[in-house]
C-alpha cells in the first residue's frame, strides 16, 4: 500500500469514529494523522475540516449533556468517508508552500522579501557607520578609553604588534552622494609583462622579501593612522591642560567634545 493509500485509510477511519461517537479530542487527532503531517498549520487546517464535515473537535471529551446540544453528523458509509478524507489531505499536502524542509522554507520565505537595491545597501551601510561613530563618540567620554587606544598604537608604532591588532579600518566621510562604478577602457590596463616590469621568475625572488609589506597594504594605510593619531594624541594632550580647570569647566568640556569628534572618525 502506497504512502497515500496509507493517509488516506487513516483519515477515513479518523473521519468514521467522529462520525461515530459525535466528536473527536485533539489526542485521537493527532493520534490517527500520518507522519508527513507535522507542521502545526497543516493539523490546524485539518480540524478546520473535520468541523466543516461536522465533527466538532474538542480539547477533551466532552460531557453527554454537552454533545446532546451539539448537533451530531450523521452517520455515513465508507465511501463518504473516503472522499472526505481524500478531500482533507488534498487540501493539505497540495497546499502551495507546505514544507518541512530548512532549505525549501528559507528559498521560499527568501522569494517573499524583496532584494536590496544599491542605494538600499548604501543606507544600510551609511546607519551602520552612524552607529559605530555613536559608540566611539560616547566611549570616548569613558575615562581611559583613549589612553588604551593611543598606548596599543604606539606599541604597534614601535613593532611590539600589528596595526591591524588594533584598527580594522576608516570610516568614509559622511556624504549623500551615492559613488559611481569607475569604468575602466580595456586600452588603460596595464599588463605588467607588456609594461616593462620584472619577469615573473625575478620577481619569485622577492616573494619572501615582500610578504610584510603585502600584508601591511591589504591592512589599514599606516599613513592615514599616523596622521589620526597625531591629532587625536594632541586633542587628548589639550584636554589633559584643560581638566586642570576642572572636568566640569567650560574648558574641559569644550576639549572633551573636540577629542570625542576625532576619537569617532
Amino acid at each position: 500500500m502506497s504512502d497515500s493509500q496509507t493517509s488516506t485509510s487513516q483519515i477515513v477511519a479518523l473521519i468514521a469514529k467522529g462520525k461515530e461517537q459525535g466528536y473527536l479530542t485533539n489526542a485521537e487527532v493527532n493520534d490517527a494523522l500520518p507522519e508527513s503531517i507535522t507542521e502545526s498549520e497543516q493539523i490546524e487546517d485539518i480540524i478546520q475540516m473535520l468541523t466543516d464535515v461536522g465533527i466538532p473537535v474538542h480539547e477533551r471529551a466532552p460531557e453527554t449533556d454537552e454533545l446532546m446540544l451539539e448537533s451530531t453528523p450523521e452517520a455515513g458509509d465508507d465511501e463518504v468517508a473516503a472522499e472526505e478524507a481524500a478531500a482533507v489531505l488534498a487540501a493539505v499536502e497540495t497546499e502551495p508552500g507546505r514544507t518541512t524542509d530548512p532549505v525549501r522554507m528559507y528559498m521560499r520565505e527568501m522569494g517573499t522579501v524583496d532584494l536590496l537595491t544599491r542605494e538600499g545597501e548604501i543606507s544600510i551601510a551609511k546607519r551602520i557607520e552612524d552607529g559605530i561613530r555613536d559608540i566611539l563618540h560616547a566611549m570616548a567620554y569613558w575615562p581611559g578609553a583613549v589612553e588604551l587606544v593611543l598606548k596599543e598604537y604606539n606599541e604597534a608604532v614601535n613593532g611590539e604588534r600589528r596595526l591591524s591588532d588594533i584598527l580594522s579600518g576608516y570610516l568614509d566621510p559622511e556624504s549623500d552622494e551615492i559613488p559611481e562604478v569607475i569604468e575602466v577602457a580595456e586600452d588603460e590596463v596595464i599588463i605588467p609583462e607588456l609594461a616593462g616590469a620584472e619577469p615573473a621568475a625575478a620577481k619569485s625572488d622577492d616573494e619572501d622579501d615582500s610578504a610584510d609589506e603585502e600584508e601591511a597594504e591589504s591592512g589599514p594605510d599606516p599613513e592615514i593612522a599616523r596622521i589620526r593619531f597625531t591629532e587625536l594624541t594632541e586633542r587628548h594632550a589639550a584636554l589633559q591642560e584643560a581638566l586642570q580647570f576642572g572636568r566640569h569647566s567650560e574648558q574641559a568640556k569644550l576639549a572633551l567634545q573636540e577629542m570625542a569628534t576625532v576619537f569617532m572618525m
